[in-house]
């Protein structure tokens, strides 16, 4: 039994495959985008966000941003919660993030283990859909 579907955003494919794998042993099912513009098409037109307990997102991906992607899925899917990831940790940046509503900031390389408990932290704390 699946513990819920992650969206993984990131544009270095060997990245992806590390998420994908520590988070298929964690027990979750996994929808892929190399980068933000794809990752949102996913929820709009795929993966219904219904669907997806929570997106982890690098911030430096082509075309549309981390940044950028992580605005959009905060005013359209609000209780979806987001972690990001990053070669390149910004603590101003981080802090800033996570007062915007990112539930948590994991710097690459991320162990496994950190990476499924941050998941299941925030699947723990999705804010469920109102009816």
């Amino acid at each position: 039994m699946s513990e819920g579907k992650v969206l993984v955003i990131d544009d270095d494919e060997h990245v992806r495959t590390h998420v994908k794998m520590a988070l298929l042993r964690g027990g979750y099912e996994v929808v892929e985008a190399e980068n933000g513009t794809r990752g949102m098409q996913s929820l709009l037109w795929g993966d219904n966000p219904s669907t997806v307990a929570v997106i982890v997102c690098d911030i430096h991906t082509p075309e549309v941003n981390g940044v950028e992607a992580i605005a959009y899925f905060r005013s359209h899917f609000p209780s979806l919660p987001i972690i990001i990831m990053t070669s390149q940790p910004d603590y101003r940046n981080a802090a800033q993030m996570l007062r915007r509503g990112v539930v948590d900031y994991l710097v690459k390389p991320i162990q496994s283990y950190s990476l499924v408990d941050a998941v299941r932290r925030a699947v723990s704390q999705r804010t469920p859909k109102k009816a």
